[in-house]
């Protein structure tokens, strides 16, 4: 008993482990401990952490992250393009959670500040991300949390009736109009529901689509994470003898649904479930 307690004190007094890990950017980040004062500057980013327990330890987030509701009081810092420095330095960050596109990386590692460049853009990432933040963080294990998020896009592609597996979909995220494609993770998404998705993977993940684009490929269901507010679906060009609109199977999602499901990152498996919703004819379909 007494070896066990000297152990036990041993171990509560030596220094934590020194962690080294290899961000986005292919840079070696070192942690002599877990961090406890954490800007996150992306709002999927932001959702990693929470994910992974360590909520409580954000001082700053993104403009756009507003999930969970806690981080919403948090003082909000910029977004990729437009990052306050200034703001950021103030709040005496131990480490800055960043996306590789983030135009302060460089300034921000130059003022002497710990980042971790981490962008996630597939089904890979997330799962990578989530094994690399684990360690950093010192709180859930990453690969926990992972398993879980699997086992729940498994449980809401077995609730999609077997009528309905197959049926060739649009997914509209934004109505300028950019498409997901094949490539993208919310095409990964859908073809792990069993939908096929109407745009290849060889116009690249989020492509920039000709209007006419949809109406050649007469969608079986139409996806629209950004509606246009009061302006009738029917009255695009084309689009009024489209298949999908005909039979009323497009679905439009609230701005809380839309964000859950246009971001790579923890809550895939709700975006699995809004996406099922819409398969199965249950959605905000007109």
């Amino acid at each position: 008993m007494r070896s066990w307690l000297a152990l036990l004190l041993l171990a509560w007094l030596l220094p934590a482990q020194a962690l080294t890990v290899t961000d986005d950017r292919g840079q070696a980040v070192r942690f002599d401990r877990p961090p406890q004062r954490i800007v996150t500057l992306l709002p999927s980013l932001t959702e990693f952490v929470c994910a992974l327990d360590a909520c409580g330890r954000l001082v700053g987030v993104d403009d756009w992250s507003d999930f969970p509701e806690a981080v919403r009081a948090l003082p909000h810092v910029g977004g990729i393009e437009d990052a306050r420095v200034e703001a950021i330095v103030a709040l005496r960050p131990d480490l800055v959670l960043s996306p590789t596109s983030s135009r302060a990386l460089d300034r921000l590692q130059a003022l002497g500040l710990k980042v971790l460049a981490v962008e996630p853009r597939t089904f890979a990432d997330v799962h990578r991300v989530l094994a690399l933040l684990g360690p950093v963080l010192g709180a859930r294990d990453g690969e926990a949390a992972w398993r879980a998020i699997a086992q729940g896009i498994d449980r809401a592609a077995q609730a999609l009736p077997a009528d309905r597996r197959g049926q060739r979909v649009y997914f509209e995220v934004s109505s300028a109009p950019y498409a997901a494609s094949e490539s993208s993770f919310l095409g990964e998404l859908l073809a792990r529901l069993g939908a096929r998705n109407v745009v290849p993977a060889a116009l690249g993940p989020f492509p920039r689509l000709n209007p006419e684009f949809v109406v050649r490929a007469d969608p079986d269901v139409i996806m629209l994470a950004d509606d246009e507010e009061g302006v009738p679906i029917a009255s695009r060009p084309g689009w009024a003898g489209l298949r999908a609109v005909r039979e009323h199977r497009v679905c439009t999602f609230t701005p809380s649904e839309r964000d859950v499901l246009v971001r790579a990152g923890p809550r895939m498996a709700e975006a699995a479930r809004l996406m099922v919703r819409c398969l199965a004819g249950h959605g905000d379909a007109r």
